[in-house]
């Protein structure tokens, strides 16, 4: 075995490769639990190395795997890479790049919407040595407080629609009589907005009753949110006669004052929350109608 200069350069050199090798070995640790995070709201998806070496000379890569092509960030030769970003992320990613030094790569994600749901990998490459996390982010998003409108004399009863908007995860629309029945209704209609959020809206059909009030409930049962609209509809529009819709008409006008917005054949006015909307009204010359005369 030869033990001359050459063979002592060559047990350096695999010594210090070695060494470098070992000193470059990390794990990149983070949260075990999932993340919950409110639309709207800036959040922190942590990821460190340990031990606490410096990342600064690393090249850090935050993926939403839900994506396709799921580049959420990357920072790579010191400096930010933009190239390949998720567009809707562009504006809202940022690490904490004081904090590289000490091996701290966590991302902050600012403006939380629904297309941010997803899992996130933390993906850290040193020259000969890389390692990452994996981190579940759900968006919770409570939508608005349903509006319920009334679309006018349906075969079998009157119409009604509800809508809602700006939930996440997606809702269910369910329509309740006043004793908390659940009313047979046509099949929801669900949007999902180009930032995740989602609106639901549903027709029901519903027929005089005792009370003639009505609830629509739209709720989430993953994030345990629910938002509810009682209506109460007057014996008067369920019934169709001239002299009634006429008298309905009077009512409305007085009722709504500066909101209303008489169109020929339908009527628009606000009042106690509820949208009269679109009421069909059968053509009735006012007058022609009988004018009680006091005796």
């Amino acid at each position: 075995m030869e033990s001359g200069p050459d063979s002592l350069f060559v047990t350096l050199l695999l010594l210090l490769h070695s060494s470098h090798s070992e000193s470059e070995r990390f794990e990149v640790l983070g949260p075990t639990d999932t993340i919950l995070a409110v639309a709207g709201d800036d959040i922190i998806l942590p990821c460190y190395l340990k031990p606490n070496i410096s990342a600064e000379d690393m090249t850090v890569d935050w993926l939403n795997l839900d994506f396709k092509d799921g580049r959420v960030y990357r920072y790579q030769n010191r400096k930010i890479i933009r190239e390949d970003q998720i567009p809707s992320y562009i504006g809202r990613t940022s690490l904490f790049e004081e904090e590289l030094w000490r091996g701290n790569t966590s991302l902050k994600l600012s403006r939380v919407q629904g297309t941010d749901e997803g899992h996130y990998k933390c993906f850290i490459k040193a020259k000969s040595w890389d390692h990452d996390l994996i981190i579940q982010v759900l968006v919770k998003a409570v939508g608005s407080k349903p509006v319920v409108s009334i679309e006018g004399h349906r075969e079998g009863g009157m119409g009604l629609l509800c809508e809602s908007e700006g939930w996440h995860p997606e809702p269910e629309l369910v329509w309740l009589n006043s004793k908390g029945v659940h009313l047979f209704a046509g099949p929801p209609e669900i949007h999902r907005d180009f930032k995740g959020f989602y609106t639901v809206k549903q027709h029901v059909i519903v027929q005089e009753t005792d009370t003639n009030r009505f609830t629509c409930r739209v709720q989430q049962s993953q994030i345990n949110e629910k938002m509810e609209t009682e209506v109460h509809l007057p014996s008067e529009l369920f019934d169709t006669t001239p002299l009634r819709m006429a008298f309905i008409v009077l009512c409305c006008l007085g009722a709504a004052g500066d909101s209303h917005v008489n169109t020929g054949d339908s009527l628009f006015f606000l009042s106690a929350g509820v949208i009269i909307d679109e009421l069909k009204l059968q053509p009735v010359n006012l007058m022609t109608l009988p004018i009680p005369v006091a005796g």
